[in-house]
């Protein structure tokens, strides 16, 4: 018992340790939402059919999402060198960036209070989670290239 108790152990440590990278976390985070916010942006171009339910778990996806942005822990003092896209402002100004991410939250929350019943709706609520966006790159992040 005692063994096994254990490895249970040193498997959750390294568990945990395999988790530790905020620059990874935010990364797998950030392209995570990106991937969802672009199948939102392929059927509001009429690249993809509208699909209410499809919708819907997407949103919920992105609801998802937002709840696992943990700003202390994804951009915690020291993560700005490296490979990173993150701007000096998100150290320099952490509310502001708080204040960001929230629109993010809020537009996606008011997308799922009155979920899309067609493309129309859906043009209309991704108009915020897209203007947050944007507002947040702008502000928040290095453009490579």
């Amino acid at each position: 018992m005692r063994k096994l108790l254990l490895a249970i152990s040193i498997l959750a440590l390294a568990g945990t340790a395999a988790s530790a990278d905020p620059l990874a976390d935010r990364k797998a985070l950030m392209k995570e939402r990106g991937k969802l916010t672009g199948d939102l942006s392929k059927v509001v171009k009429g690249q993809e059919p509208f699909d209410a339910a499809s919708v819907l778990r997407t949103l919920e996806a992105m609801k998802d999402n937002a709840g696992k942005f943990d700003i202390g822990a994804l951009y915690p003092e020291g993560s700005n060198t490296g490979d990173t896209s993150a701007a000096p402002a998100i150290w320099d100004n952490p509310d502001g960036f708080r204040d960001a991410e929230k629109k993010f939250e809020d537009a996606v929350g008011a997308a799922l209070a009155d979920a899309p019943a067609d493309l129309d709706a859906l043009k209309a609520k991704f108009g915020a989670i897209g203007a947050s966006c944007g507002a947040c790159h702008e502000n928040f992040r290095i453009h490579k290239g």
